[in-house]
C-alpha cells in the first residue's frame, strides 16, 4: 500500500469541496478507494459527536457521547486509538457484526482543539500502525480544511428544530421568551433579538431574559424615551405589511417607524409579526453591521416566530386554566384547594386563621333568591379583601364561608384585622362572625381551622356580629 498516495489523493479533493459536509465525504471517499475498511468523520456539534460521513455500513450512529465508545475516548482524550482486536476493548460501538479491528484518530484545527474525529474500522487483516500514520496526516489536512469553511456547525434548518423543540419543553412564559430570542439571534447570525407583546396598557417591550448587550441596551433606552407610541406604530407597521426585513441600503431613509432604532445603531432589522393584530406583537431581530438578510434567513425566522407565538399562547391557556382550577368562579377568591396548601405551612404562634360567616345569609337566598345571594357574596368578598393587609390572604371554603390567613405578631393584632373585617362588611350593609385562632406548637392545621370555627360559632350563639378568639 502506497499510504503517500493516500495522503495526496486526500490533499488533492479537499480544496475541491465547498462546504464541511463534502469535505468529510471526500475524505470517506478518497479512503475507501485504498482499504474496505468502513471509514466514518464524526464532528462536535451541539455536546455530540455526530456522524457527517461514512461509507455504506449495516448501521451508523447519527450521533454519539462525547465520551461513548473508542470514539468518545479518542475525542476526550486527544490521542489516537489502535485496536487490533475489538473484541477485547469495553469501549468498542458495535457498527457492524464482523469488525475485528480499529483505528482512531482526533481531527484538530490549526490551534490544537479537538473537532472531531476519523474513524477506520477492519473486517480483516490491515497495517494498523501504518494506517493510524495515515489517518493522522489525513486528519490534520481534514480539521485545517473544515475549519477554514468556519467549522463544525448544524444548518440553520437544524438549529431551528432543535429551538422549537426547546420552545415547546418550556414551562414558564419567562423560559420561552429566553428560549425564543436566543433561537433568532442563533438562526439569523445578528447581534439581537426582542419581543413586543401586547400588555394591558398596549404593546410592551419584553424584559431582558440574559444580560443585554450593547446594541439591547441601546435599543431599549430610545424606545423608552419613544414612548408606547413608538412600539405601536413599529407592531402596526409589521401587521399591516408583515414581514420586514433591512432598514433599506445606505443612503436611502428608513420608514418614519424605525427612526428610534437608527437612533440606537441598528443598521439592520428583521421585523416579525407574531399572533393576532389585536394581541399580538413582533419578533425584532437586529445587528449593528448593514447586512441584506437572503430569504431563507427571513423564512425561517418566521417559522420560529410562529412556533414562539403557538408556545406562548399555549402556556397563557395553561395559567388560566390553572388559575381558574385554584379559584372560585364566583367570587374569585381561592378556595379550598389552595387554602389546604397554604395552612398547611402556618407558623405556630405567628400565623393567624379567621374563620368568617355571613350572618343571615340563609335568609337572603331564601328571601330574594340566589342571584341575589350571590351579588351579597360578591360585594363582601370585595369589602374584605379590601380591608386585609398587603400579604394578608382571603380564601371562599364554602358557600357563605369565608378564611382570611394572616401572620401577625401577638395575637391581639389578629383581632384587630378581624375587626376591621367586620367593620367592611357593616359599611356595605352586612354583618359577619369571625373566629380567630393561632396554630399551637404541633398542631395540624385542621385542628386550627376547627377551633377558629369553634370560636366563630360562640359569636353566633351570642348575637353575631363580633369577633372571638380562640383560647391559645
Amino acid at each position: 500500500m502506497d499510504h503517500q498516495q493516500v495522503i495526496r489523493d486526500v490533499t488533492v479533493r479537499l480544496p475541491m469541496a465547498s462546504t464541511v459536509a463534502e469535505v468529510c465525504q471526500a475524505t470517506v471517499d478518497a479512503l475507501a478507494r485504498y482499504t474496505p475498511a468502513t471509514i466514518a468523520v464524526l464532528l462536535h456539534v451541539n455536546g455530540r459527536l455526530r456522524c457527517v460521513a461514512a461509507t455504506g455500513s449495516w448501521q451508523v450512529f447519527a450521533t454519539v457521547a462525547p465520551d461513548a465508545g473508542i470514539v468518545g475516548r479518542v475525542f476526550t482524550g486527544g490521542r489516537s486509538a489502535v485496536v487490533p482486536d475489538i473484541s477485547t476493548d469495553p469501549d468498542h460501538i458495535p457498527v457492524r457484526p464482523d469488525v475485528t479491528a480499529e483505528v482512531c484518530v482526533p481531527i484538530c484545527d490549526p490551534a490544537g482543539r479537538r473537532i472531531g474525529v476519523l474513524d477506520v474500522q477492519w473486517t480483516g487483516p490491515a497495517e494498523l500502525a501504518a494506517w493510524r500514520a495515515t489517518a493522522e496526516r489525513v486528519a490534520g489536512r481534514l480539521g485545517a480544511r473544515i475549519m477554514a469553511l468556519g467549522g463544525p456547525a448544524e444548518s440553520r434548518s437544524e438549529k431551528l428544530l432543535r429551538h422549537a423543540a426547546a420552545m415547546t419543553a418550556a414551562t414558564t412564559e419567562w423560559d420561552l421568551l429566553a428560549t425564543a430570542t436566543r433561537a433568532a439571534r442563533d438562526v439569523s447570525a445578528l447581534d439581537t433579538a426582542m419581543l413586543v407583546l401586547s400588555g394591558r396598557s398596549g404593546p410592551q417591550l419584553s424584559e431582558p431574559t440574559a444580560t443585554p448587550g450593547e446594541l439591547e441596551t441601546r435599543i431599549r433606552a430610545e424606545l423608552a424615551e419613544a414612548g408606547p407610541q413608538a412600539l405601536r406604530a413599529i407592531v402596526a407597521r409589521a401587521h399591516r405589511y408583515g414581514t420586514g426585513h433591512t432598514l433599506g441600503e445606505a443612503g436611502h431613509p428608513p420608514t418614519e417607524e424605525h427612526d428610534p432604532l437608527v437612533r440606537a445603531g441598528v443598521r439592520t432589522l428583521v421585523a416579525v409579526p407574531l399572533g393576532s393584530p389585536e394581541g399580538g406583537g413582533v419578533l425584532l431581530v437586529a445587528g449593528e453591521r448593514l447586512l441584506r438578510p437572503d430569504p431563507r434567513t427571513v423564512n425561517l425566522l418566521e417559522l420560529l416566530a410562529g412556533q414562539a407565538w403557538t408556545c406562548l399562547d399555549r402556556l397563557r391557556t395553561l395559567d388560566r386554566l390553572r388559575e381558574q382550577a385554584s379559584s372560585d368562579p364566583l367570587t374569585g377568591l381561592r378556595h379550598t384547594g389552595p387554602f389546604g396548601q397554604r395552612i398547611a405551612t402556618a407558623t405556630p404562634g405567628r400565623t393567624a386563621l379567621l374563620a368568617i360567616d355571613v350572618d343571615g345569609f340563609k335568609t337572603v337566598n331564601d328571601t330574594y333568591g340566589h342571584q341575589a345571594g350571590d351579588r351579597v357574596l360578591i360585594g363582601l368578598a370585595r369589602a374584605l379583601e379590601g380591608a386585609l393587609r398587603q400579604g394578608d390572604e382571603l380564601y371562599r371554603i364554602g358557600g357563605d364561608e369565608f378564611v382570611a390567613v394572616i401572620e401577625v405578631s401577638r395575637p391581639e393584632e389578629a383581632v384587630r384585622v378581624a375587626e376591621r373585617l367586620t367593620e367592611a362588611a357593616r359599611r356595605i350593609g352586612r354583618t359577619i362572625s369571625v373566629g380567630v385562632a393561632l396554630p399551637r406548637p404541633g398542631e395540624s392545621p385542621e385542628l386550627t381551622l376547627r377551633r377558629a370555627d369553634q370560636a366563630l360559632y360562640a359569636v353566633k350563639r351570642q348575637g353575631r356580629d363580633g369577633v372571638r378568639l380562640s383560647a391559645a
